[in-house]
């Protein structure tokens, strides 16, 4: 199959839609004083609001896979990005902590089924060495939220309130939602599923070391990331437009990386993609604990350690390869193995801060995690060929 005009106008309406998505989860972290002063609440307690979606996504993963097992693709992803639009409106009308809190927690739960099967609609509408290209097209508009929509919410958040922040990635949510269906193809789904089957996925070794590899490695990334402006801040003289800029060279690494991660899927293969990424991921995180105290360093640090993560389109590939039947469910739990990476880097970023390890700390707690991730890739590698060699499951079975 080719890409034809009716496909890019379909990836384009998804990646409107993975932009809401990146735009929602990273302003909401720029947005926390905001609320936190508007609302009297203390940062900690605040902190709660980001936890919530984290939790949200983590939760939602599997329950929207099973709901969406029956459903064309095309109504699927609509209807998840509908909701994922109501909530972040109703979000930015709360009063308080709690149904602030609980409105970003539902926000969560359709986040890793839109991003998972977004994905899998563009690897399906390609021929399969192009696979990688499906998938970063459409993880492209989360990349690109950190360039254009996380700074405009911040802005938004800062002159004319925090409500406005959360209000514009639900009406960007709202807008793929009617784009998706005018403009998607009426493919996919299979009324005979059957959504229990989904679960097969979560019992399935080779899918279970694929989301380690995914849940530890990237914890690197976060590690760093999560404490890099209060690195700048605590350690360099830095002016005051450096920490937007260093937000914004992240997003630009980001969607660079993630658009060279698909082409270098496609011509170096699935495993060779996933260590190479996971090397550079390494580098970068080695060089930010090398350079912290030197600001402009720091902000190319920034942009290194973006660039290099494209981990995600090797290992949504090779999901696709080992989930067999359930591939909706294995797509959606990816991307809630990356919120885990999200909470477990900063955990153990901010345990060897408090231990007095300096802020060289997070680059070195993140090589750790990725190094860890490389080990858990040669794991899952071996036992792929192990299982092949014996002959008891074929290489895109469910197993």
């Amino acid at each position: 199959m080719t890409s034809s005009p009716d496909f890019r106008a379909a990836v384009l309406a998804l990646a409107l839609g993975a932009f809401a998505i990146g735009t929602s989860e990273f302003a909401a972290m720029g947005l926390l004083p905001y609320f936190a002063a508007d609302l009297a609440l203390t940062e900690p307690q605040a902190g709660h609001v980001i936890s919530a979606y984290a939790m949200g996504v983590v939760v939602g993963a599997p329950v929207t896979a099973i709901l969406g097992a029956r459903l064309p693709r095309r109504r699927y992803l609509a209807a998840l990005m509908a909701f994922y639009g109501v909530v972040n409106l109703m979000a930015a009308v709360m009063p308080d902590l709690a149904t602030l809190t609980g409105m970003r927690f539902l926000a969560g739960l359709p986040h890793g089924g839109f991003l998972g099967v977004a994905m899998l609609y563009a690897a399906d509408a390609l021929p399969p060495e192009q696979r990688g290209r499906g998938l970063a097209r459409v993880l492209l508009g989360l990349t690109v939220a950190n360039i254009v929509g996380v700074p405009l919410a911040g802005w938004m958040g800062q002159s004319i309130g925090w409500r406005w922040g959360f209000a514009l990635p639900g009406v960007l949510a709202l807008v793929s939602a009617w784009l998706i269906l005018r403009v998607a193809p009426r493919v996919g789904g299979n009324p005979d599923a059957r959504p229990w089957d989904e679960l097969y996925a979560l019992k399935n070794p080779r899918v279970l070391w694929v989301l380690a590899v995914g849940a530890v490695g990237f914890g690197g990334l976060f590690a760093v990331y999560a404490f890099l402006t209060a690195a700048i801040l605590a350690t360099t003289d830095a002016p005051g437009y450096v920490i937007p800029l260093t937000l914004g060279v992240f997003g630009v690494g980001g969607t660079l990386g993630t658009w060279g991660a698909g082409r270098l899927t496609e011509r170096m293969g699935i495993d060779r993609a996933a260590y190479l990424s996971l090397a550079a991921m390494a580098a970068t995180q080695g060089f930010a604990a090398l350079v912290v105290g030197n600001w402009p360093l720091m902000v190319l640090s920034s942009f290194l350690i973006a660039a290099g993560a494209g981990l995600v389109i090797p290992l949504q590939t090779r999901l696709m390869d080992v989930a067999g039947s359930a591939q909706n469910m294995a797509a959606a739990m990816n991307h809630a193995a990356f919120n885990a990476a999200n909470a477990l880097g900063p955990f153990l970023a901010g345990m060897a801060l408090a231990a007095g390890w300096g802020w060289r700390a997070p680059g070195l707690v993140g090589v750790g995690l990725t190094a860890a991730g490389a080990v858990a890739l040669t794991l899952s590698i071996r036992q792929d060929r192990k299982r092949d060699r014996a002959g008891s499951v074929p290489a895109t079975s469910a197993g």
